[in-house]
């Protein structure tokens, strides 16, 4: 019984091996046949514009996809390429600052070589700036040998003002521009002097100038320096610029005339100073001095000069 189930699989597997067989030759003998292959031909020529547009459908949505790719690495890129320039403006930023700094310094170092005044660098730390009150703030002070009524001055020589008050570590700086200020200056090409006060706002007037005398705008004026008998010295060494004029003011019926100055230091934007510590204006001898013969002003100084009374000097 077994065995007449094995011939029969047997015999189903040589008829289907038999009707592949068969298939296959009458398959061979039609695609050789010329029509046969007219016919082939056609359709592949039916189908080739489907076979392109497919092809090229695949193609684009292959270069889309590698288009969005280079995209998002364009823009990481981007991304990287400006945090890197955000970067380097900050380093361009810090090393121009760093550069003006060093040419304040430079320049202040060249100014003390220059002096023959001993003097003390400081760094501006504060500022006190109103309509009235123009005062500044150094990071030196009496551990530092600072004392009250120590000259200020910025580079080019230029004078920045007085030490009104000291501690440790720290001085305030009365500025020239300060309406309490007032200094004798000298015009370079005359000699000519006049009293120079601050003014709100920061301005400078050069008052009770001769009238005679020709003021050029742009004349610079510098500290006269003026000793007077009894051995009453300046506050203000000579020679140092306070600034230069940018306007005159003359009135025919009267004696003398007032110039408007520029200050020479830019006394609202600075950073570095020196301090002379040295110089010591005032009576000379010492406060126990006798007092000279003087009637001072409301403001304590001789008339018509910066000179203070022996009661108003600085100690030495």
């Amino acid at each position: 019984m077994s065995g007449l189930f094995a011939n029969r699989a047997a015999r189903r597997r040589m008829g289907t091996y038999v009707g592949f067989l068969v298939t296959s030759v009458l398959l061979m003998a039609i695609s050789a046949n010329p029509l046969v292959r007219d016919v082939q031909n056609g359709i592949a020529f039916a189908f080739r514009p489907f076979e392109v547009t497919v092809d090229g459908l695949a193609h684009d949505v292959s270069s889309i996809g590698a288009a969005l790719g280079e995209i998002d690495q364009l823009r990481r890129d981007n991304e990287a390429l400006r945090r890197d320039n955000e970067q380097l403006r900050l380093d361009n930023r810090s090393a121009a600052e760093l550069r003006r700094e060093n040419d304040q310094l430079t320049g202040l170092l060249q100014l003390r070589q220059g002096l023959n005044f001993e003097t003390t660098a400081a760094a501006v730390i504060a500022r006190e700036t109103s309509e009235a009150r123009r005062v500044v703030v150094i990071d030196r002070g009496s551990d530092d040998g600072i004392k009250v009524g120590h000259v200020v001055i910025a580079a080019g020589a230029a004078l920045v003002g007085r030490v009104i008050e000291v501690g440790p570590t720290f001085s305030r700086v009365l500025l020239l521009s300060d309406s309490t200020s007032t200094v004798i200056g000298q015009l370079l090409s005359s000699a000519a002097t006049g009293k120079v006060v601050g003014q709100p706002g920061g301005a400078l007037v050069m008052q009770d100038v001769d009238s005679t005398v020709t003021v050029p705008i742009g004349e610079e004026v510098f500290t006269a320096g003026i000793e007077l008998a009894g051995g009453i010295r300046s506050p203000y060494p000579k020679g140092l610029l306070i600034g230069q004029v940018v306007d005159v003011s003359r009135d025919p019926n009267e004696v003398v005339q007032t110039v408007y100055l520029q200050p020479a230091a830019p006394l609202d934007r600075l950073e570095f100073v020196l301090v002379i510590t040295d110089y010591e204006g005032g009576l000379s001898g010492g406060p126990d001095a006798s007092t000279p013969p003087c009637e001072p002003t409301a403001s304590g100084v001789l008339p018509n000069t910066d000179e203070p009374c022996a009661t108003k000097a600085p100690a030495p």
